[in-house]
């Protein structure tokens, strides 16, 4: 740092400059020990994390910044709007799916990245060396943005924001600069629990408690193999995440639209019916969620949530697609497509106990 910029010039200088690039928040915490680390090492042992096994890799990282980057003094916590605003149109001729609001648009990770680079480049001209995370660093983000005062924690272990509501992002820069550090905010859910009772698999098992195995984001994301049976029929037609208690929270009601174009719903998310992901090939896939977080999980995992939410949400005019689906080389389609089958079959066919077959025009409606 010159011997001309103070530490307060300094860090008026960088929220100014983040809040100019596109930034909704600025705020900085020492480069200190995560508050919940033991918590999270017990969270760990206990296997709530499910197939997360990157959390497992990181955990001492997660625990201890210094290790992330000897030598970083503070953390540079950030945090962008993604809002939108928009109340979703529902299909009345096809059965559509819902996608968390987060992934409608352009991918976060991407449009953060680019911003967090510009940052880099600015604390790295008063001498800082950085390192920067958008959701892809062994750090525990929502600690450090609590010790910031980016928001408190919520009981669905989400942060909030008095002026944002739930829906924003965080971004963290560790760098080794050292910069006044801002004063963490009270918590003000009080004795409000709408976000635990609003979770439909009840993966919010206590305030402050999530048990990532049942949560549906978990679920339909990060599991890469099948869905458990038991969970099935509680995704209901979300295809991509779940907003549940994040909609439900009080606080949103002061949530404003982001300033954020690239997080605008796109038709691919917002527009297609059920069968119609169904009749995706690989690259016609890859081409339809180019740079959206959707891409992540791959043709398999996405028509597999897919298929679960038209073996919940689908009539018997959906068969057609499912059975082609049924087909599918790729085994994790056919076993979710199969189900699927199953149970609008159950639903709809006068007698349930007949077999299903193979042509719709022998189902009949009850």
């Amino acid at each position: 740092m010159t011997t001309q910029t103070s530490k307060i010039e300094l860090k008026a200088q960088l929220v100014s400059f983040a809040r100019q690039i596109g930034f909704d928040s600025c705020r900085i915490a020492a480069c200190d020990t995560p508050a919940h680390s033991t918590e999270f090492r017990q969270w760990l042992r206990d296997g709530a994390h499910g197939e997360m096994n990157y959390m497992q890799r990181g955990e001492e990282k997660r625990c201890d910044p210094q290790k992330v980057l000897p030598g970083a003094k503070s953390i540079v916590v950030l945090a962008l709007n993604y809002f939108q605003g928009e109340q979703l149109r529902r299909s009345e001729t096809a059965t559509t799916g819902r996608i968390a609001r987060y992934a409608r648009g352009d991918d976060y990770h991407d449009v953060i990245a680019a911003k967090l680079d510009k940052i880099d480049q600015f604390l790295g001209g008063f001498g800082g060396q950085q390192k920067c995370y958008v959701d892809t660093g062994p750090i525990l983000e929502r600690d450090h943005a609590a010790q910031a005062g980016i928001g408190w924690h919520g009981k669905n272990t989400m942060l909030i924001d008095e002026r944002l509501g739930t829906w924003f992002f965080l971004a963290e820069i560790l760098t080794t600069l050292e910069l006044p550090a801002d004063q963490l905010v009270r918590d003000r859910c009080g004795t409000c629990e709408r976000c635990i009772k609003a979770c439909p698999t009840g993966a919010i098992t206590a305030p402050h408690r999530l048990d990532a195995r049942r949560c549906i984001s978990y679920l339909t994301i990060e599991l890469k193999g099948s869905i458990p049976l038991e969970f099935r029929p509680l995704i209901g037609d979300r295809i991509f995440g779940c907003d549940d208690c994040l909609e439900v929270c009080p606080w949103n009601r002061f949530a404003q639209i982001s300033r954020e174009a690239a997080f605008s719903a796109r038709k691919s998310t917002t527009g297609m019916s059920l069968r119609e992901y169904l009749d995706l090939t690989d690259s016609e896939f890859r081409q339809l969620f180019k740079n959206s977080p959707i891409k992540r999980i791959k043709r398999r995992g996405f028509l597999r949530n897919v298929c679960v939410a038209l073996g919940n949400a689908g009539d018997v005019s959906d068969l057609p697609a499912l059975e082609r689906a049924e087909a599918d080389p790729e085994p994790l389609i056919a076993e979710h497509a199969g189900w699927a089958i199953e149970q609008i079959t159950a639903r709809h066919v006068s007698n349930p106990s007949d077999q299903r077959t193979s042509s719709t025009k022998q189902v009949a409606i009850s």
